[in-house]
């Protein structure tokens, strides 16, 4: 089973932006839960976002349903966000 023209266009989308949103709000995660002052936990956390967003690819196409990939991709990335702010004190 093939995948169509659109269909493959929004899951690359998803893949490169979805999966660059994750691997920021990681990072972001990362920052604040890890237990080290605020320079070593967002090196940290940085360094450790390129394997999400690596990870984040490759889940996307294994998906191969763009509305679930987005959805999933979208949620995860905001849960983590808000969460590693929360962690940081910074609230919203």
């Amino acid at each position: 089973m093939g995948l169509s023209g659109w269909r493959l266009f929004s899951l690359i989308c998803a893949a490169l932006i979805g999966g660059y949103a994750l691997a920021a709000a990681s990072g972001i995660f990362l920052g604040g839960a890890l237990p080290a002052s605020r320079g070593p936990a967002a090196l940290t956390g940085t360094m450790a976002s390129f394997a999400v967003y690596a990870g984040a690819i490759i889940w996307v196409f294994a998906m191969r349903r763009p509305a679930r990939a987005w959805a999933s991709l979208i949620l995860a990335s905001l849960v983590l966000a808000t969460t590693g702010l929360m962690l940081r004190g910074h609230g919203l």
